[in-house]
């Protein structure tokens, strides 16, 4: 039995009315968003924006992909190991390093008004991140521990 043809729009388009729709939606958000962030102090935010993006593509490139590089080799190299396997350590580092990034102020004892505006202490959240970055690789080395397992059983047989 034949498939059936797409529809003209999918077939120039590649994709449906809906994913334009959303597409252009995300755009407006982003110019909109853009606009009111630009509307302070322009200079300011573009250079921030330019500096990050050079900062981002001259130095923090480099070095994360040495170090999955650095990772990648070892896994790969095991008796049982998969190019995949780097997933393990890929997925917990960039959640505790987003989680790095969002919270660095608190993480890094930066914002001196924090407990005297809420009331909370401030000198916990170093320790709450790197607990919460031991327990997302703790996480993601028993899974790989369990498809090692699985994988090692599935090839005796």
């Amino acid at each position: 039995m034949k498939p059936p043809a797409p529809a003209p729009f999918r077939r120039r388009y590649g994709a449906s009315p809906l994913h334009l729709l959303l597409l252009l939606a995300s755009f407006a958000l982003a110019c909109y968003a853009g606009l009111r962030l630009l509307d302070g102090d322009a200079l300011g935010v573009s250079l921030w924006f330019v500096g990050a993006a050079l900062l981002h593509d001259l130095v923090l490139l480099p070095l994360y992909a040495f170090a999955d590089l650095a990772v990648q080799r070892p896994l790969a190299a095991g008796a049982r190991g998969r190019r995949t396997d780097v997933n393990h350590v890929r997925v917990p580092a960039f959640v505790s390093g987003v989680l790095l990034l969002v919270y660095w102020p608190l993480v890094l004892g930066r914002v001196g008004h924090f407990t005297a505006s809420t009331g909370l202490p401030d000198d916990v959240f170093l320790g709450r991140w790197l607990l919460i970055t031991a327990c997302l690789f703790a996480a993601s080395a028993a899974v790989l521990a369990v498809r090692l397992f699985r994988r090692g059983r599935s090839s005796r047989r």
